[in-house]
């Protein structure tokens, strides 16, 4: 079971090249939740996806490495979304569109393992959130928010200050669920910027969101959830553990993960 939480709360980063197969699983009682998505090219072929062509054709073509479809997000959620395993070759006919003939692409991709079963709870800033499972259960925390979300809280509605709704979110809210509930029967945290700090602007109405499962075992190994999403060494590996990457694999990482916070 502690393999089987630490594979549901770590994030998983994927690529493959053009001409080759992305391969994405999930461990049993869990499904794929994309979590952002990137086809094209932002670093020089020489650390990653090397071209295909020629190096005397290669010579003559400037290489893009400004390149990206919009439509990548849309298409893992379409092939991968809620499975617990997908498979599919990678080309740009797949994305609709090339946009950039002649230079070689590839997708990256970052999502997370969830549950099956799971249950959902809320708690409006400044009230305490109490988690519990049964008898001979623990609690295994999946995801954690604390701030402000574009869509609300139905449970927590937001006064009209005549403010904007802008989302802001806490960086460490799912690090101190797992530290403070993570293998525990049960437990109580307040929705206060005294335990999360504050990620939005002041006066503006915050809530916390925690999505966690209960299981049966007597033991749980901690879960360190501090490290950066890591692509694996082959897109064709069925390992779901983690692999060690360069400097450069671990650079796209970091680059996707700002991409999808831009986008």
């Amino acid at each position: 079971f502690a393999g089987y939480i630490s594979q549901v709360l770590k994030n998983y980063t994927d690529h493959a090249c053009d001409g080759e197969y992305v391969s994405l699983r999930c461990p049993h009682r869990t499904t794929i939740s994309i979590q952002s998505s990137f086809y094209g090219r932002i670093v020089p072929s020489h650390q990653l996806c090397p071209s295909r062509y020629p190096h005397s054709y290669a010579t003559l073509i400037k290489e893009d490495v400004t390149c990206s479809v919009g439509t990548s997000l849309q298409k893992m959620l379409d092939e991968c979304q809620d499975r617990r395993s997908c498979q599919f070759l990678v080309n740009s006919r797949l994305f609709g569109t090339d946009p950039c003939p002649g230079t070689g692409k590839y997708l990256l991709v970052w999502y997370k393992c969830r549950p099956n079963e799971y249950k959902s709870k809320v708690a409006c800033e400044d009230d305490k959130l109490r988690l519990s499972c049964k008898k001979s259960m623990v609690i295994a925390i999946y995801s954690a928010v604390f701030g402000r979300t574009q869509g609300g809280s139905l449970e927590c509605p937001y006064q009209n200050l005549g403010m904007p709704v802008i989302e802001c979110q806490s960086a460490t809210a799912l690090q101190l669920m797992i530290k403070r509930c993570h293998g525990k029967r049960s437990c109580s945290i307040y929705a206060s910027t005294y335990e999360f700090g504050d990620p939005c602007y002041p006066g503006i109405q915050k809530h916390l969101n925690v999505i966690y499962t209960c299981d049966n075992t007597p033991l749980l190994l901690p879960v360190d959830e501090t490290q950066p999403p890591a692509l694996s060494s082959s897109s064709s590996s069925s390992s779901m553990e983690p692999v060690g990457v360069s400097t450069e694999m671990a650079l796209l990482s970091n680059i996707l993960a700002a991409y999808a916070f831009i986008t």
